[in-house]
Formats: structure tokens, sequence, C-alpha cells
């Protein structure tokens, strides 16, 4: 290759490199714009099962304990809700292993976000600074927007599964206001009725994470026509 021309365009080992994660990262990103959609999906049905709960507890007649501890808690369960999420009062339980496993995947799922977005962030500040070497090569250059684009887009998403994270969290932070024993309950609904409306500000607090989740899918699925283009210069580039 001319002198001239070599210093147009990276050198093979620095090919060998940007093809390799223009590969593998848009591969990676092609899993992280499906996952969050999946998860959105599950924590509106969680959102909509408070939401349940919550209409059913505002306008609810409290009842006496029927007695036999393996009935139903008429005036608790909200109609249909048992059969769509299994969560169950029973007049001789407290809080149903269905509610407190509801609880334990928002948490489980605020811990993974952070995770991520932390990792994501991380890796975007040192891609930032790794694709700015590439302004020295001409052949690139018209590309160097769509690469930067990228990286913009996987910062954003970082930053947002952050704060969906924190969303989440607080969302447990109301529910745990409540006490979801049938005892507690109907005391609560048979004054103040305090626990619908922390039940509806908590599933509200979950609407908008899952917004969240939707946006940082489609920031990454943003990504990919900008990658294909991307590789197939890198790979037009180390052919000749």
């Amino acid at each position: 290759m001319p002198e001239d021309e070599a210093q147009l365009t990276p050198p093979e080992p620095l090919l060998q490199v940007i093809a390799n994660l223009a590969r593998f990262h848009r591969e990676h990103e092609q899993f992280y714009s499906q996952v969050p959609l999946r998860q959105a999906d599950e924590l509106q049905a969680r959102s909509r099962a408070l939401k349940s709960l919550a209409g059913r507890w505002s306008v609810t007649d409290v009842r006496e304990s029927a007695g036999n501890p393996f009935a139903g808690a008429e005036d608790l369960n909200a109609p249909g809700l048992v059969a769509e999420s299994g969560i169950l009062f029973m007049e001789g339980e407290g809080e149903p292993v269905e509610f407190q496993r509801l609880k334990r995947d928002i948490r489980e799922l605020a811990e993974d976000s952070d995770q991520t977005g932390i990792w994501l962030a991380h890796a975007m500040e040192q891609a930032w600074e790794a694709v700015g070497l590439l302004a020295a090569y001409p052949a690139l250059a018209d590309l160097l927007g769509e690469r930067h684009r990228i990286i913009a887009n996987d910062w954003q998403s970082a930053g947002l599964l952050a704060l969906e994270a924190r969303l989440l969290r607080r969302s447990l932070d109301l529910l745990d206001r409540v006490t979801f024993s049938p005892a507690a309950l109907r005391s609560d609904l048979g004054s103040e009725r305090n626990a619908p409306a922390y039940l509806f500000s908590a599933s509200e607090l979950l609407d908008r994470a899952v917004d969240l989740l939707a946006e940082s899918a489609a920031l990454v699925r943003d990504n990919e026509r900008r990658w294909r283009v991307f590789g197939a210069r890198v790979r037009r580039l180390r052919s000749e």
C-alpha cells in the first residue's frame, strides 16, 4: 500500500480490533434491545396487580374474618387477580407469598438494572476515548458521526437504567409502608384507607420504569443500522 494511502487507513492490527468490536458489540446490543422489552412486560403486569388491589381496597366494605383460616378473604381479593397473578389473601395467613415474590422480583430487577447501567456507563466512557483516536484516519471520517452516535445512545441507555432502578427501589419503599396481612389491611381500610394510596403511587412509579425500559431498548435498537454500516466499511478496508 502506498505511503500516502497508508496514512488514510488504520493499520491492519487496528482494523482487526475494530472489526472484532463491531461484530461482538453489535451482537451484544441485539440482546439488550430485546431483554428490556421482556422486563417491561413483566413489570407492567406487576403494576396492574397493584392497581387491581388498590382499586378493590378503595371501595370494598370491610368484613369480619370468615373464621376458616383457609378461606379466601372476600373483601381483600381483587376480582380476577388471583387467577392472573396468584396473589391470594387468606383469612389465616399474613402477606401472600405471591406478593412477597412480586416485591422480590422488583428488587432483583432494580439490582440488575443498576449493575448493567453502571457497567455500560463505564464501558462508554472508555469507548468515547478510544473512538476519538479514529479521527486520525480519513478513511473513516464520514462514519465517525455514526460511531459516536452508537456510544451516545448506549450512554443514554445507561442513564435510563440507573433512573429505572431508582424508581423501582422507591416503589418498594412505598409498599413497605403497608402491612399486607388481612387483619392490618382491614384495620386500615376501616379507617384512613392509606393502603390503596400507597399502592397506586407505587404502581405509577413502576409504570414510569416500564417507559424507561422501553426507551432503553429503542436506543440500543437504533444502533443496529449504524453498526452494520460501520462494520461493512471496516471489512472493505481490510480486503483492499
